[in-house]
């Protein structure tokens, strides 16, 4: 089969996370990429380590979820729905598409999964955190409804950042 680009079609998918090694990919991962594409210290793959443990060993499964997208059945993605500050509030938690991936609307699928079991899961809103300086994820976000609330300065990850809060409503 031919894909668009002329090439070898890909095989795109989105699975639950739960693997081996899905929860140390997750990490390493966004330690990698973040280090490469903006100069983010060890201090950010701490924090993502931090979200990752809290959610392996505490995550209620009729309420959290996470998955992973995989291009040729290898990594390239993933996402958390995890439970908010309130009862009918859900948060989408560490989105990532690897640089080989992207283009192919992965984290547009990865969100959309992401407020579909928010929706089913009897959430009512979702919020994100993220910072200015993730375009491309600010992208997806805005394709997906999520509107910002509120942006503040703040100096992590070795680095001077503008931390923004969007939400939509489900």
């Amino acid at each position: 089969m031919i894909g668009t680009d002329g090439g070898p079609a890909r095989d795109l998918a989105i699975r639950a996370l739960g693997q081996p090694g899905d929860l140390g990919w997750v990490v390493q991962a966004h330690g990698e990429l973040y280090a490469a594409e903006f100069g983010w210290n060890v201090s950010f793959e701490a924090l993502v380590a931090e979200i990752v443990a809290g959610y392996a060993s505490t995550h209620d499964p009729a309420r959290e979820a996470g998955w992973i997208a995989t291009l040729d059945d290898e990594r390239v993605g993933c996402v958390l729905c995890t439970r908010g500050d309130t009862d009918d509030t859900a948060k989408l938690r560490i989105l990532l598409v690897h640089p080989k991936a992207r283009g192919h609307g992965l984290g547009n699928r990865l969100v959309a999964t992401c407020l579909d079991f928010a929706r089913a899961g009897g959430y009512r809103r979702i919020t994100l955190w993220t910072n200015s300086v993730l375009t491309a994820a600010r992208r997806v976000y805005l394709a997906a409804g999520f509107e910002l609330d509120d942006e503040h300065h703040h100096h992590s990850f070795g680095r001077d950042l503008v931390g923004q809060n969007w939400s939509r409503q489900l």
